[in-house]
């Protein structure tokens, strides 16, 4: 029999039972739940709404569910919907009348915000650290080769030489922001919401501030509507893992595209790969690829509930109950690619010789030769369009830029010198981009040594 049955003369469909019952997942909640009855029911004994006597024997029977869960000893039921009335049906059960008095001043519409609200808090600041743990493999990964010079892309051409280590940080960067984002979430997340009851608070003296302070929280909300209704937070942490989710893709496209035979830059460690049923010579990078395809999943899991929420009028509607599974899988995904990603990065080896002949084709320096005429005082279009003529007329000649004369050069390009010879090294190209934010090997030093102080 449910806790509510009271204005029922008869007990739920089975059908019914089934497509009610979240306990099958938010017993995932079980430490939170227990966490925040235990400042609750210290806060009404401290209003005097209950008596201290009622508050510690529940405290204490708290602590004992707490541990049959842990030894999977504890009896979940499916009647009993969700977390919430299993554990207040096992409080009743044990301790009678004082078990009974857990739920005052509360319904599950406040207890479900403020259990998610504290799994979420934890869960943001794992998550957090384990990207910075990703981010230590790159920058080791970045120390080791920071001498090693690649092509840079755009368009998924050869552009520009660059150092491998400067490709490596720009996914620092966006990881950096990704744990931003998430700890600007963390704000929004902690708000305190119980007190709000079913929608309109309560007529019984609670201290909101008290239980606060209790669990930790800096804010109370301020609105008991928006309070059991708000799905905003979880909203923004979903986006935030569907964003890391795509920097981790995009990582992932490069380390497939570096290890096909076509590129040949890199190879990653046997143990992060896998064969083929059928081809025996074959090696996958599949964790890359299972990383890249999860993707779809954590974008999946934002659409799920921002479309849940998008016709639902105030204040609580059960709609929100679908609000964990997708949060659930969204971090067990995430968890699972920053458990494996940081070790296949440290896999990593480099194919120095092929990445640096592919960073030496002559025409990556073009850009050099058009710099190179604006310090001459030609204007920038005009030396644009110069070397566009030089590339294409060693084109139609079968040859390339480095390997024309200086005379032939001199009839597309006037200013030319001799020493336009120089600027042909990929070592020099990268060198002389020494400025803030550029892959000069200065650049990446110091940028290293940044990094190395931030994840100390």
């Amino acid at each position: 029999m449910t806790l509510w049955h009271g204005r029922f003369a008869k007990s739920p469909a089975k059908s019914v039972r089934e497509i009610s019952e979240s306990i099958s997942y938010d017993k995932e909640l079980y430490e939170e739940d227990i966490n925040g009855s235990k400042a609750h029911v210290a806060m009404l004994a401290e209003q005097k709404i209950i008596p201290l006597s009622s508050a510690k024997k529940i405290s204490s029977a708290l602590d004992q569910i707490k541990k049959e869960i842990e030894n999977q000893t504890f009896p979940f039921s499916e009647e009993l919907e969700d977390i919430h009335m299993n554990i207040e049906k096992a409080l009743i059960d044990r301790l009678g009348g004082d078990g009974a008095k857990v739920h005052t001043a509360r319904s599950r519409n406040d207890q479900v915000n403020l259990d998610t609200r504290l799994y979420m808090r934890k869960k943001i600041r794992a998550i957090s650290e384990n990207i910075r743990e990703l981010q230590r493999s790159l920058i080791s990964k970045a120390s080791e080769y920071k001498d090693v010079i690649m092509p840079g892309f755009t368009h998924l051409q050869h552009a520009q030489p660059i150092l491998f280590a400067h490709h490596l940080l720009a996914y620092c960067e966006m990881f950096e922001r990704d744990i931003d984002r998430l700890e600007d979430c963390l704000r929004r997340v902690n708000v305190m919401p119980l007190g709000s009851a079913a929608l309109a608070g309560t007529t019984l003296p609670i201290n909101r501030k008290s239980t606060a302070e209790k669990l930790a929280f800096p804010k109370i909300s301020e609105n008991s509507l928006d309070a059991v209704a708000d799905r905003d937070f979880i909203c923004e942490f979903l986006s935030a893992l569907a964003i890391f989710a795509m920097h981790i893709s995009r990582l992932s496209e490069d380390i497939i595209l570096w290890v096909s035979q076509e590129f040949s830059y890199v190879s990653l460690g046997d143990e992060f790969c896998t064969g083929s049923s059928l081809m025996p010579q074959k090696k996958n990078p599949d964790v890359a690829e299972l990383c890249r395809g999860k993707t779809g999943r954590l974008y999946g899991n934002l659409i799920h509930l921002l479309t849940i929420c998008k016709g639902l009028p105030l204040s609580y509607n059960r709609d929100l109950q679908e609000d964990k599974e997708p949060l659930f899988d969204s971090v067990k995904t995430v968890e699972k690619i920053l458990a494996v990603y940081p070790q296949m990065i440290a896999s990593i080896t480099c194919n120095k010789r092929r990445m640096l002949e592919a960073a030496s084709d002559p025409g990556l320096m073009a850009t050099d030769i058009a710099e190179y005429l604006v310090m001459k005082g030609i204007p920038f279009r005009n030396a644009h369009k110069m070397v566009g003529e030089l590339v294409k007329h060693a084109e139609k000649n079968a040859t390339t830029i480095d390997k024309l004369a200086l005379p032939e050069i001199k009839k597309i390009i006037p200013a030319a010198d001799k020493d336009i010879f120089n600027l042909f090294s990929p070592s020099a190209s990268v060198s002389k981009r020494n400025l803030q934010g550029g892959t000069a090997p200065e650049q990446i030093s110091s940028r290293l040594k940044f990094w190395s102080k931030k994840l100390k």
